[in-house]
């Protein structure tokens, strides 16, 4: 039986948890079994996610396959981001600096505040009647 050989990582972003697996291959990206274009319609979350690729001129090196859960679409195409961008690092230690410099290695810890009692979301407060 062939094996085949791949790095994996996890990224995460709000809600949303992704498993990227890297290939050696050409440039196919897959993710949750369906092509780029399909899984994320808009142009700007494709490049977005695409970014640490174009940074590291790996475009068309790797076939990517990804597991990506949970959040919304923003979310998740922040958290399969992270996860190419942590693969490259793993393959070649000195793409490390050039990913920083361009906050690919940051884990955006933004989250969903909790609301909270009396308010209506976690700050919006019921209008203030005088009488």
């Amino acid at each position: 039986m062939d094996e085949v050989r791949y790095t994996e990582a996890i990224g995460r972003r709000k809600e949303a948890s992704a498993r990227v697996r890297l290939y050696p291959g050409t440039g196919t990206v897959i993710i949750n079994n369906k092509p780029l274009a399909d899984y994320f319609p808009r142009e700007m979350d494709r490049q977005h996610l695409l970014e640490p690729l174009a940074v590291s001129e790996s475009l068309d090196k790797f076939n990517i396959t990804v597991l990506v859960k949970g959040g919304g679409i923003a979310g998740q195409a922040g958290a399969v981001r992270l996860g190419i961008a942590r693969v490259l690092v793993k393959l070649d230690e000195n793409l490390r600096p050039l990913m920083r410099r361009y906050g690919l290695l940051t884990r955006d810890a933004r989250i969903k505040e909790r609301k909270k009692y009396g308010l209506k979301r976690a700050r919006k407060a019921p209008q203030y009647t005088k009488r």
